[in-house]
């Protein structure tokens, strides 16, 4: 999962392969609380792992549920309908899928069980509006507060003054949100005891297709719901969770909306995106996305768990399309109207505003940055795609739909004319806080990049040369990490060349022998560690008489072509940052950044020193400096590659700068070569 502060997706021109989806949100936090609710142990597969199945697992566990991992599967030993722990305080983040259903459910515990919950969230969750929810439990008696302001969290839920009413219908708004009647279905079962209990609806019910997973979900835990079209939910008397065992999640539909997209927007000329984990026995609603796709143009298949799309009209097509039916995915249909000729309305979207953020004025704010034009209202958006890209740093707004929905931007130069000019290469797409997008899909980024090919423009490189001790490695690896892309080490393919060889027994003469021993290297890069044949030997690498053999080994220039191909396949999306001694002159001299780091023998055989003594290592200051010297001499009068900066490099003296000050001069060279607005 991305960790950084923002994202920079390069211009992207096509994608093909499989992807395979997380579980779906909406049925993963239904299916643990209906485990937790029910008597007996429930074994959840294919569970989405995510920030708000997070934060329900822990409140399960802070009830008294036994949650434990099986593997790849959760245990969850439910309650029962009896209170286990009569007080709590829960953090639910931002996770409505969570707040709401365990308000209700935890309100009736709370008002015929003698408890006290409150049930509190992240500042935006504050704002979300609860009031509806709140109403419909003091109807039948619950005893709720409002710790803030009135029908918002957090709350406090605690035991009735008197016994609840079960025997009259309970009113619901529909028209602010389904989660507030899939609360009340879920939390009534719980108090049937004696009578059947009725939920009436008040107004038109939006999302219906979220409600039908939840009647779905309660039958399988034992619970048949009547139900009078849309306006009349009746739960049977006497009804009782009972656990089926085991239970399988499927991917999220929601989440399969950005491939479907993808898949109509840039599979083309003989490519597809087949995408594993949800098909055509979803029992999700928003499966129904695939319709309005196929209305813009997509090439949709699909069979029992899978779809497979491509791309079909070409521009896509504008629509007028009621969303009702599918309020999350529909915001992907904001993002493809961009590829699309004329203008795209999205009506009936009000439940939007009352999401993780106000999504109909975050997205025509964003869209309108990539040069779109959009009229927004109070339950509609129309866009019309831009007459000229504009690069653009897309505000996330803490919202994880926001951030997956713009990835797709990305694509832009797919709508460059056939007889536009060759340099056309289209504009890049920043996303803020692409860690947002833990909330249901942590590694969306990584699986879009898996299937994902970069535009005209490659995939952006920074390289960072230097000689040896200069910090480079260091400096390059943070310079990676804090962009999110991807780093190559190029001195530890030479070194890992010298240490193979020299486990191999071959000499540091043996061009032939060291050629091949670097062609067959199998070496990666990651959690900032260095893997060699799956073994860990990052500290291997940087034994002094390991370096003083690379150093040897990387003149030949049979080594040299032996590894280039090698260090070209780190060049991977959504970019690299390079380090060594030509890989700004030589691997990557068309490099978007070069730097040449560079600090005087003296002051590099000091760091070094102070490294080797603080892991005990012994050794003299002026033997280093007199070897960092030779080692100088040697790279920069080879035949092959000498060690110089590249043309155009920005020469770093680090001589008196700390890593950090050496970072954030990198990272503003980086950003003031970018051109998001």
């Amino acid at each position: 999962m991305f960790t950084t502060p923002f994202l920079d997706l390069p211009p992207l021109a096509s994608a093909e392969g499989s992807v395979r989806l997380p579980g779906s949100k909406s049925i993963s936090n239904r299916v643990l609380l209906l485990a937790g609710l029910s008597a007996g142990t429930t074994v959840v597969h294919d569970l989405l792992d995510s920030d708000d199945t997070r934060v329900m697992l822990a409140a399960l566990r802070d009830l008294g549920c036994g949650v434990d991992a099986d593997g790849s599967a959760w245990r969850i030993t439910g309650l029962g309908g009896r209170l286990a722990t009569r007080e709590a305080s829960l953090f639910l983040g931002n996770a409505g899928t969570a707040m709401r259903p365990l308000t209700a459910a935890l309100a009736v515990l709370a008002a015929t069980q003698n408890g006290r919950f409150e049930l509190r969230g992240v500042p935006r969750m504050h704002e979300r509006p609860i009031g509806d929810l709140v109403d419909a439990l003091r109807q039948l008696g619950c005893n709720i507060t409002s710790l803030g302001q009135e029908g918002f969290p957090p709350l406090r839920l605690a035991a009735a003054d008197t016994r609840l009413n079960t025997a009259q219908p309970i009113r619901v708004r529909g028209d602010v949100s389904s989660q507030f009647l899939t609360a009340l279905l879920l939390a009534l079962p719980l108090v049937s005891a004696e009578h059947a209990v009725t939920v009436e609806v008040d107004g038109e019910l939006i999302s219906k297709p979220y409600v039908d997973i939840t009647l779905n979900l309660l039958a399988r835990f034992g619970i048949q719901v009547q139900r009078d079209g849309w306006q009349r939910f009746v739960i049977p008397q006497a009804s009782a969770y009972r656990s089926p065992g085991s239970i399988h999640v499927e991917g999220d539909a929601s989440s399969a909306s950005y491939f479907v997209a993808l898949g109509a927007i840039a599979a083309f000329d003989g490519r597809a995106l087949r995408i594993e984990g949800v098909g055509d026995d979803s029992i999700q609603g928003d499966l129904r996305f695939i319709d309005a796709a196929r209305a813009m143009g997509a090439d949709v298949r699909s069979g029992p768990g899978w779809l497979e799309v491509r791309r079909g009209a070409w521009p896509l097509k504008a629509i007028t399309l009621d969303c009702n039916h599918i309020p999350d995915a529909a915001m992907t249909l904001a993002v493809m109207a961009l590829y699309a000729t004329g203008t795209t309305r999205l009506d009936n979207i009000a439940s939007w505003r009352v999401k993780e953020t106000d999504r109909i004025a975050a997205m025509a704010t964003e869209l309108r940055k990539l040069g779109a034009t959009v009229v927004e209202g109070p339950d509609f958006i129309e866009v019309s795609p831009p007459a000229t890209w504009r690069a653009a740093a897309i505000h996330t707004y803490d919202d994880h739909r926001v951030a997956m929905c713009f990835s797709l931007a990305a694509f832009n130069p797919l709508t460059t004319s056939a007889d536009a000019a060759p340099a056309a290469r289209g504009v890049p797409v920043r996303i803020l806080d692409p860690r947002c997008v833990a909330k249901t899909f942590p590694d969306y980024f990584e699986t879009l990049f898996g299937v994902a090919q970069p535009g005209p423009a490659g995939v952006p490189v920074i390289t960072i040369d230097g000689p040896t001790a200069s910090g480079k490695g260091t400096l390059a690896s943070a310079v990676a990490q804090a962009l999110g892309y991807h780093f190559l080490d190029s001195g530890a393919l030479y070194r890992a060349t010298a240490l193979s060889a020299r486990e191999a027994g071959i000499a540091d003469t043996d061009e032939p022998g060291l050629a091949k021993v670097a062609a067959g290297l199998q070496l990666a890069f990651h959690d900032q560690r260095i893997w060699l044949a799956g073994r860990d030997v990052s500290d291997d690498l940087r034994q002094e008489h390991i370096g003083a053999m690379a150093s040897k080994v990387s003149a030949w220039p049979a080594v040299r072509q032996a590894l280039y191909e090698l260090q070209l396949s780190h060049r991977r999306l959504p970019g690299l940052v390079a380090d060594g001694r030509d890989m700004g002159t030589v691997i990557f001299p068309g490099a978007d950044l070069k730097v040449f780091v560079v600090a005087s023998a003296a002051v590099r055989a000091e760091r070094r020193h102070k490294q080797l003594i603080s892991k005990g290592i012994s050794t003299s200051i002026d033997d280093l400096r007199a070897d960092l010297e030779a080692r100088d001499a040697r790279d920069q009068n080879r035949a092959v590659s000498p060690l110089k900066p590249a043309e155009g490099a920005k020469v770093l003296d680090n001589s008196a700068l700390t890593i950090d000050e050496c970072v954030k001069a990198v990272l503003d060279w980086w950003a003031s070569s970018q051109t998001f607005g």
